[in-house]
C-alpha cells in the first residue's frame, strides 16, 4: 500500500504547505481562509474516499507516517462535522483494536466538542487570549483533565503550555468573532 501511504503524505505536505505559506503572509490568524479551507475539504474527499475502499488507514496498511497523516487530515477538516464525527469513530475503533495511539481520538474528539459549544475533555485544543498567548478551551471538570491526559497517552497539560509562542490575534477581534459564530452555524457544528 505504498501508493496509498503516499498520497496520503502528499495530502498532509499540501496542509502544512498552504498552511506555512498563509501563516507568513499573515493571513492565517484573520479568519478561516478560503485557500485553508479549499485545501482541507479537498483532503477530506480523499481521506473519505480511502475510507470507504479501505477503512481508516492503520500503520499496518500505510506505515506509522501514512497514519499520522490521515489523522492530521481529519482533525483539519473542519467544515465537514459529519465527516469529523465518522473519523472519530473509526479512530476510537482503531484504538480498540490496538492499531493506534489513544490521543488520536482523544485530540478530535476535544476539537469536535469544541466546535459543538461543548467542553473538552482533555485539555488539547487552545485558543488564543486578547495578547495571543495559548490557553485551552473550556474543559470538563478541570480537577480531572490530566488524569484523562495520562489515560490516553498526552503529556501534562503544562508541559504542552511550556511550549507554546504567542500567536498573532486578529485585527478586528469583534469581527472575527461574528464571523467565527456565522461559520459554526453555515457548516452545521451549532444550530
Amino acid at each position: 500500500m505504498n501508493e496509498l501511504r503516499r498520497e496520503l503524505l502528499a495530502l498532509a505536505t499540501e496542509d502544512s504547505r498552504v498552511r506555512q505559506e498563509l501563516a507568513a503572509e499573515g493571513s492565517l490568524y484573520e479568519g478561516y481562509h478560503p485557500r485553508m479551507e479549499a485545501v482541507h475539504r479537498r483532503n477530506a474527499a480523499s481521506l473519505a474516499t480511502i475510507l470507504d475502499e479501505h477503512g481508516w488507514p492503520v500503520p499496518s496498511l500505510v506505515g506509522p507516517e501514512g497514519a499520522e497523516a490521515a489523522w492530521l487530515i481529519a482533525q483539519h477538516a473542519i467544515g465537514e462535522p459529519a465527516f469529523q464525527r465518522r473519523c472519530l469513530r473509526l479512530l476510537q475503533e482503531a484504538v480498540g483494536a490496538g492499531d493506534l495511539p489513544a490521543w488520536q481520538p482523544a485530540m478530535l474528539e476535544d476539537r469536535i466538542r469544541m466546535f459543538e459549544g461543548r467542553p473538552q475533555l482533555y485539555g488539547t485544543q487552545l485558543e488564543p487570549d486578547h495578547e495571543g498567548w495559548l490557553r485551552p478551551y473550556l474543559v470538563e471538570n478541570p480537577a480531572r483533565v490530566e488524569e484523562r491526559r495520562r489515560a490516553v497517552g498526552l503529556e501534562p497539560l503544562y508541559v504542552r503550555l511550556a511550549g507554546e509562542q504567542r500567536v498573532p490575534v486578529p485585527t478586528d477581534r469583534k469581527r472575527f468573532e461574528r464571523e467565527y459564530e456565522a461559520w459554526l452555524h453555515r457548516v452545521g457544528w451549532r444550530r
